[in-house]
């Protein structure tokens, strides 16, 4: 369904990698869109063409008002005053996504969730390379959208955070997922869990297959499972895992398909993000073979559950993707410990509760070291096994100084890292350095 923009007036709110894709779509088109950005030296400012004017600093009020199409940064919160204005007036205002949408020709996997969804997108995509399709993956993670477009492209998978559902009204997905729903950006979404709970199930509108979680109602549609439903869980649904004689194995409508002992990745998170992973596939028609042949060789993704450090019988796990409660609640409990476990939590929680943590710290075999912004929070979810330090590298040094054999280290920290890193990335990466300087 592609749009004629000529004669419209396009303004481009927020830079980076994916404004400048925007303003790539647009003046490829023959469109020259004005751009802006809150920040007063934005990434990607020097890369801009020659003829598209930029307002930094600032949202250009006037700019806004005057347009026809708003192309919003997930980053840019439609709350914002002078955007409720500008819908208010009947201007129209979309996401890059939304734009993706509009030009697409093959069909979408799409992919949401508060945990899994990097992991599941990137199975998805790795099935379909191995079916010999030619398949784009990206969206919010790795390549931006607009930039996978290519009339030779047979899959796209996409994986969409819930700010880029809240502006794509056009996904028609040939099959889309809500891993799971737990408390995540509850500074962004002030009424709660349903206000962020409305924004994923947008991935489910005018959706052939909808993959929900047997084992999470808020994946389900709003109105309840219907007849588009193909469901995954632990024990019940059309994929499910079945446990038997010491063995685990993914298990389709009755059917043992794989034993995870042939996969590289462990944890029961894992094989439910294998399970879904496979009902997407085989939705979109990619051959069975194939897929589970990808689900052996796949070796998981960098700060998620990553053993990074095996040295005298210590293990050190960078789960430094946890950046929710869910999340680190995921890596608990799937996580098996001989000795101590060494848990580190910290940064800053997003006005998130906490409180759910701590059933997961029972036992003496736990210890917490609390770091960063939101440390005194976790400190006293139960402060009897936990410690305090401004930052992970004191907390770590902590650690080095009483681990055993047996023990684990488990950065998983609940929290997103921006309080002291510039991304989850960074501080996954330094706590491998440390790990390896340490242990």
């Amino acid at each position: 369904m592609a749009i004629d923009y000529q004669d419209k007036q396009v303004v481009i709110i927020g830079l980076g990698l994916t404004g400048l894709s925007c303003v790539d779509y647009f003046t490829s088109r023959g469109v020259t869109p004005r751009v802006m950005d809150t920040r007063a030296a934005p990434p990607g400012m020097d890369k801009l063409p020659e003829g598209v004017e930029c307002h930094a600093g600032s949202l250009n009020r006037d700019w806004i008002l005057e347009a026809d199409l708003l192309v919003v940064s997930p980053g840019i919160a439609l709350a914002t005053p002078v955007l409720k204005e500008a819908a208010a007036a009947g201007i129209e205002i979309v996401g890059d996504i939304e734009l993706f949408c509009r030009e697409a020709q093959a069909p979408i996997v799409a992919i949401t969730g508060s945990n899994g969804k990097s992991t599941v997108t990137t199975l998805v995509g790795d099935m379909a390379k191995a079916a010999g399709w030619q398949v784009g993956v990206g969206g919010n993670l790795g390549q931006v959208a607009l930039s996978l477009l290519n009339d030779e492209c047979q899959l796209y998978v996409l994986e969409l955070s819930s700010f880029q559902l809240e502006t794509t009204s056009n996904l028609n997905a040939a099959a889309a997922t809500i891993l799971n729903v737990t408390e995540d950006h509850m500074d962004r979404y002030p009424l709660g869990m349903s206000q962020y709970r409305e924004a994923k199930l947008r991935i489910y509108n005018d959706a052939k297959v909808c993959v929900v979680n047997a084992d999470d109602a808020l994946t389900m549609p709003l109105h309840g499972a219907d007849e588009r439903c193909v469901s995954f869980g632990v024990d019940i649904g059309d994929y499910h895992l079945s446990r038997q004689q010491g063995e685990t194995w993914l298990r389709v409508r009755g059917e043992k398909v794989l034993n995870t002992a042939e996969m590289k990745v462990v944890g029961q998170h894992n094989y439910l993000n294998a399970l879904a992973a496979l009902a997407l596939a085989d939705a979109v028609g990619l051959p069975r073979a194939s897929s589970l042949q990808a689900l052996t060789e796949f070796r998981g993704l960098e700060h998620r559950f990553q053993l990074i450090w095996d040295n005298g019988g210590v293990r050190w796990i960078n789960d430094s993707k946890a950046t929710n409660v869910g999340s680190t609640e995921a890596a608990l409990n799937g996580i098996q410990v001989e000795g101590v476990l060494h848990l580190l939590l910290g940064g800053d929680g997003k006005s998130a509760d906490f409180s759910s943590l701590r059933s997961h710290l029972m036992g003496d075999r736990v210890r917490i070291y609390c770091f960063g912004r939101d440390r005194e929070a976790l400190f006293n979810l139960r402060p009897e096994i936990a410690e305090m330090t401004e930052t992970m590298a004191e907390a770590m040094a902590k650690i080095a100084s009483r681990v055993k054999p047996g023990d684990t280290v488990l950065l998983s920290p609940a929290c997103a890292s921006l309080d002291q890193f510039k991304n989850y990335e960074l501080r996954g990466h330094e706590f491998a350095r440390l790990a390896q300087e340490l242990g």
